[in-house]
């Protein structure tokens, strides 16, 4: 259970776990894993303080930071956050808006109150999540920096590497692997078309030794569907460093996740989500719901592009946020096949604890049969 990449980072278990809750960041380092914080909704100011929180409450163990960097999006190349924000704004058609917004009105979504303002640019382009990664390394105990699309770009890696710290990247493809390795990437997280959140189209069974097989010796480390110790195995197996895991976190008792859309989650089954560019622009595996389905239509406005779709978004998730019940038919529920079999809430400490005992048995009795084959008579 002890990879190379744990003596690397100093944890116990090679278990990485992706989450936008604190909570659940600090309970999975606590348990012997990596917890990673999801930084793209928080602007420096709030990620200041979740950090400052994490510090607190983790005794000096190691995690990680996730960042949004696309390898393309809309406005690349201005360094100016302000000026890019402005112009990005005026891209943005007005049919669009009004169409998300009058889907939130159609289901008797309350707007926000008038002294919240809703998230718009936040960490989706480089010249908006530099101030983050700046910010994370001011955090000694923050030991890797992944970015979830795209390689990093060149002055982002040099400075988490001038910091001694590590770079991650996630890829849907062994040719996005290979960019990242030629980049200087450190870590290779090959996320298979089940996973939640943003995915490619290529099955995790595939993708993994196919990306493997690429980069080695760089340590990769398998995503997309993973949620039991059997699935860990087989990562392992194929040759896999340890597993990146996000969807598994949404329904834990440490989750801040409101309770209209945590109930989503447990009740629905593997068949229920679907790849849709409807909330972020880019292709993101969510529960299907009529919100999901409203974009798809021939009537209908088609997606924008990165940031500009989640620009016009931003609002419907701070409204989804604060009204769940309400929102739920047209809310952004985020999540991977696995959720499935995410049917009861569970500790952070027990999941983690049943992931590593899982796997071991696993391993156990694949041991035993080659055992048993090889005591077998001619």
């Amino acid at each position: 259970m002890h990879t190379e990449i744990c003596e690397r980072l100093g944890i116990e278990f090679p278990i990485f776990a992706f989450t936008h809750c604190r909570d659940v960041v600090a309970a999975v380092t606590n348990a012997g894993g990596l917890g990673v914080l999801g930084a793209v909704g928080f602007s420096p100011e709030q990620l200041a303080v979740e950090l400052d929180w994490i510090d607190e409450h983790t005794d000096g163990r190691p995690y990680g930071v996730d960042i949004v960097i696309p390898g393309k999006y809309e406005g690349m190349g201005e360094d100016d956050a302000a000026k890019l924000e402005a112009d990005l704004e005026a891209m943005i058609p007005e049919e669009t808006r009004a169409f998300a917004r009058r889907l939130y009105e159609e289901h008797g979504v309350p707007d926000l109150p008038d002294d919240v303002a809703p998230p718009s640019l936040l960490g989706w382009t480089l010249a908006t999540a530099m101030p983050q990664v700046e910010l994370a390394m001011e955090h000694e105990n923050v030991r890797l920096i992944a970015n979830a699309l795209g390689t990093p770009p060149s002055e982002v890696i040099e400075d988490i590497h001038g910091h001694g710290r590590l770079v991650a990247a996630l890829c849907g493809s062994a040719h996005q692997a290979r960019r990242h390795v030629d980049a200087g990437v450190d870590v290779v997280i090959a996320q298979g078309t089940e996973g939640g959140g943003h995915t490619g189209e290529v099955g995790s069974l595939v993708l993994w030794p196919e990306v493997i097989a690429e980069v080695s010796p760089t340590p990769v480390l398998a995503a997309g569907g993973i949620g039991t110790g059997r699935q860990m195995a087989a990562a392992l197996a194929l040759g896999a460093q340890g597993v990146w895991t996000g969807s598994l976190w949404l329904t834990v008792e440490e989750a801040d996740i409101p309770p209209a859309q945590m109930q989503a989650y447990l009740d629905a089954s593997s068949r229920d989500t679907v790849r849709s560019r409807s909330y972020t622009g880019k292709p993101c595996r969510m529960l299907r719901n009529e919100w999901t389905d409203a974009w798809e239509r021939e009537d209908t406005p088609d997606p924008l592009g990165m940031p500009l779709q989640f620009m016009v978004t931003g609002e419907m998730v701070a409204r989804h946020a604060r009204y769940a019940e309400a929102a739920q038919p047209v809310g952004f529920n985020p999540v991977g096949q696995i959720v499935g079999q995410m049917t009861k809430v569970r500790r952070t400490r027990d999941v983690i604890y049943d992931l590593v005992e899982e796997c071991i048995e696993t391993t156990d009795r694949v041991h035993s049969l080659l055992h048993d084959d090889a005591a077998a008579p001619a």
